[in-house]
């Protein structure tokens, strides 16, 4: 490959500064949420994190209402899972499991990049971003702060349900670094698509294209518990 990103100064920068405002702007939205939301700060210790998966400090709460008509809520919950609540009380394994992703953005920002690719950057930046802000509530929190609610009380038409009898049309609570991860993805995917493909074999995009979607699993988003 011709001028490669990773031997370009312009890319390296564009590239950290996305992914340090996108790590800042995530830790500084949880922390906000998690201060102002309930009503009253949430203190979160870690030791009872860990060590009670059942616990929770997060008091009942109603929520704030973030976008009006029934579009986004603000609402508190800590996730010790994946996405679908898939994993529940795996957290080492998914701390594991983002190292790993975290590397393969890495390898796909140095070997399938060039330095004219920004797109590309930013959309790197992005899930590093947002990989490494939920990494850092699972390392140094134990688990992770989670409070965006879309689509609250909008429900699943002729009565069908979620597995774990769910019937919200969008039972997931989810973060900033979500938001990120999954812009970083599809920008990445939509590059991907539209490069030429080489004989060579520079540009695999089919390859790349399903090595970013396996990044997803770092996604977090925690479905809301049913309230009857």
């Amino acid at each position: 490959m011709q001028n490669p990103a990773w031997k370009s100064p312009r890319a390296w920068i564009i590239l950290c500064t996305v992914m340090l405002i996108g790590f800042s702007a995530d830790l500084a939205t949880k922390s906000w949420a998690f201060k102002h939301v309930a009503g009253q700060p949430v203190l979160l210790e870690r030791e009872l994190l860990l060590s009670n998966p059942y616990w929770t400090p997060i008091p009942i709460h109603e929520g704030q209402v973030a976008i009006p008509g029934n579009l986004l809520d603000f609402r508190l919950v800590l996730n010790d899972g994946a996405v679908f609540g898939i994993g529940s009380q795996q957290r080492v394994f998914f701390i594991i499991f983002t190292f790993i992703a975290l590397g393969i953005a890495g390898w796909i920002f140095s070997r399938h990049t060039t330095k004219n690719n920004t797109i590309a950057h930013i959309a790197i930046g992005l899930v590093l971003g947002g990989g490494l802000g939920n990494l850092y509530d699972r390392v140094f929190i134990g688990r992770v702060r989670d409070f965006m609610h879309m689509l609250p009380d909008r429900h699943l038409p002729f009565n069908l349900s979620w597995p774990g009898s769910n019937s919200e049309l969008f039972p997931w609570i989810f973060n900033t670094g979500d938001v990120l991860l999954l812009t970083g993805m599809g920008l990445l995917m939509i590059f991907f698509w539209t490069q030429p493909t080489q004989s060579n074999g520079t540009h695999d995009t089919k390859s790349i294209i399903n090595a970013t979607k396996n990044t997803n699993d770092t996604t977090q988003a925690t479905p809301q518990p049913d309230q009857d």
